[in-house]
């Protein structure tokens, strides 16, 4: 019967964490008191803290190179269940937040009352996801038609008193800022069929 053996990776951290325990205390200590700090008479016991010291300097040289240092990793890129899961949850919130601001207004009767909805998203691929597009958007700006809108938000009709009122003209603009996550739509409505 074979035993399995147990991963290096641990001793190796363990092994690091206990080098590092005296040459760090030996760092704080000199640094406390750079001045005044004492040295001493004995020629072994200072070649020892030499040698910890420049131990301790490899460790974190190497710790550098391989990255183990470099402070909190990247996340893991997202799968595209994530990212699609991510673009629906703000093509609900958009849908329900563009047809809340659909309300009758005089200039409804002529197709011109205007709506817009800003909104948060931090990645630019859950947003090409959410605007069907084959990549992030390269410019901050963007015109698209109201049937291709239509078909990444959905139904956008509103039935108001006596009258239906929806998305007119004939694109909406779009404004997607990749560096703050920020994003703007807007356009007109109206009764429907104008």
């Amino acid at each position: 019967m074979s035993t399995k053996r147990k991963s290096d990776t641990s001793n190796v951290a363990s092994k690091k964490a206990r080098t590092h325990t005296p040459a760090q205390a030996l760092v704080t200590a000199i640094l406390a008191n750079t001045n005044a700090y004492p040295i001493s008479n004995d020629e072994s016991e200072t070649r020892n803290m030499l040698v910890q010291l420049a131990q301790y300097t490899r460790i974190l040289e190497e710790e550098v190179a391989s990255g183990a240092g470099a402070g909190p990793s990247t996340p893991a890129p997202k799968t595209k269940e994530q990212l699609k899961e991510a673009a629906q949850k703000i093509e609900k919130t958009a849908r329900s937040g563009i047809r809340k601001q659909m309300t009758w207004k005089p200039t409804c009767k002529e197709g011109r009352a205007k709506w817009s909805y800003d909104g948060l998203c931090s990645d630019p691929e859950v947003f090409a996801i959410l605007l069907n597009l084959r990549e992030p958007m390269k410019s901050k700006t963007k015109k698209m038609s109201k049937d291709e809108f239509e078909q990444c938000f959905g139904d956008l009709d509103v039935s108001v008193r006596y009258d239906t009122l929806s998305i007119t003209g004939t694109d909406v603009n779009i404004r997607y800022d990749k560096d703050s996550g920020e994003f703007k739509f807007s356009g007109t409505y109206g009764r429907s069929g104008l």
